[in-house]
């Protein structure tokens, strides 16, 4: 499967069975998911697994935070939660926003690999996600910040809801041709078709529309293949 195909066949699975990935499953993929661009090679982040006990405990921490008589059950809803933390490096280069971003790559390209090795992962936050009793129950520094956590788990028979399509087209355009301090308050939209034109960004509706149709088709058939892999795996783990 192509990085392509994973991605535009990823889902956020909200709801999985019990199954997790082991320890000895896990780091091939977090050694992979390191490989993100990451300025100055900081790699300002790290990850916490928890398991069994460890929701139990960071169930009474989120009940201490919002004042609830009992602990909360959210962090048993998969049997691993892999905790993304932000663990900030002092640098005169990198700020602290792109550390931050570092470690949500991390996140995110894990969420994918994890969907490719055939798990169910959803990214979890929430307004405790940097609270001290939740700090305190991570064991973080007082550079560190949580980002959330990964619940993962097997996927369930029943597909999520897809998410609507992209339109690529519509959020990607040119750098804005500004000659003047008036022209650079314009928004590239309100320029007129024979600027748009000079930069290459006019095309025709039919082409437009060709582009699209082509899009939705390629859309359609990574959406099938996935579909297939998918009732494959289901096949080959049924068997084991």
């Amino acid at each position: 499967m192509s990085a392509l195909e994973a991605v535009s066949r990823r889902q956020s699975w909200s709801k999985v069975t019990p199954e997790a990935p082991t320890r000895e499953q896990l780091l091939p993929l977090i050694a992979a998911a390191g490989r993100v661009a990451d300025h100055s090679s900081l790699r300002p982040w790290r990850l916490i697994e928890l398991r069994g006990e460890d929701r139990e405990r960071l169930g009474a921490a989120i009940a201490e935070e919002t004042g609830d008589s009992s602990p909360s059950t959210k962090p048993l809803r998969a049997s691993l939660l892999i905790a993304v933390v932000a663990s900030y490096r002092r640098s005169d280069k990198v700020p602290r926003w792109e550390q931050e971003a570092v470690a949500s790559g991390v996140a995110h390209v894990l969420s994918l690999l994890l969907d490719e090795a055939g798990w169910g992962v959803i990214w979890r936050t929430g307004g405790y996600t940097r609270t001290p009793a939740v700090a305190r129950a991570h064991g973080l520094g007082p550079d560190e910040e949580l980002l959330g956590w990964l619940y993962v788990g097997g996927k369930p028979g029943k597909e999520p809801g897809r998410r609507r399509a992209l339109d690529a087209d519509a959020v990607l355009s040119r750098m804005p041709v500004r000659s003047t301090p008036e022209e650079a308050t314009t928004s590239p939209d309100s320029r007129t078709p024979e600027t748009r034109a000079k930069t290459g960004e006019c095309a025709s509706k039919k082409a437009r529309k060709k582009a699209k149709k082509k899009a939705k088709k390629a859309a359609k058939k990574a959406r099938e293949k996935a579909a297939k892999q998918q009732r494959r795996l289901r096949k080959a783990a049924k068997k084991d």
